[in-house]
């Protein structure tokens, strides 16, 4: 059973849940925030779960289910000049960005919507839903994560 639960945001233009089932496991790169650096950081473990989400998408809502497989290390495309991750005040000796990988567990067969996690109940304090929640990657109760696979599994 995993530890911890997370929902991890991301544009499926950019990397979906399908791109992750059909490479088994990638790296999260990118996140330039500093406190869901601290979550990669800091607090994810290998094992833990991850609700997929597919943002800035027609609907938006969870695609699917990962698990963290590596823990938090420096993410390198801040090192890259041409990545549009760079960072000119980060470097491989004091890396200010921390990416995790994780690996593909399961892809829902539609999309678990944001009305359909407004309407279900248990999730009234589901920070996604929370007015103003802009965070990429974002922790989440075991209830939550459980309440919301079990959408996407029906």
């Amino acid at each position: 059973m995993a530890k911890r639960c997370w929902l991890m945001k991301s544009s499926p233009a950019n990397y979906s849940i399908q791109d992750l089932e059909r490479e088994g496991k990638t790296y999260w790169d990118g996140v330039r925030n500093y406190t869901a650096r601290n979550s990669m950081r800091d607090d994810m473990q290998v094992g833990d779960a991850v609700l997929f989400h597919h943002s800035n998408a027609k609907p938006p809502g969870v695609a699917g289910i990962a698990a963290v497989c590596r823990e938090g290390y420096p993410d390198h495309t801040a090192f890259d000049p041409k990545s549009k991750g760079y960072d000119a005040k980060s470097s491989r000796d004091q890396p200010r960005w921390i990416m995790v990988d994780l690996e593909f567990a399961e892809r829902f067969e539609e999309v678990v919507s944001m009305d359909e996690m407004r309407a279900a109940k248990g999730l009234e304090e589901f920070p996604l839903l929370q007015r103003g929640q802009r965070l990429s990657i974002m922790p989440i109760t075991r209830k939550q994560f459980e309440i919301v696979r079990r959408l996407g599994r029906a």
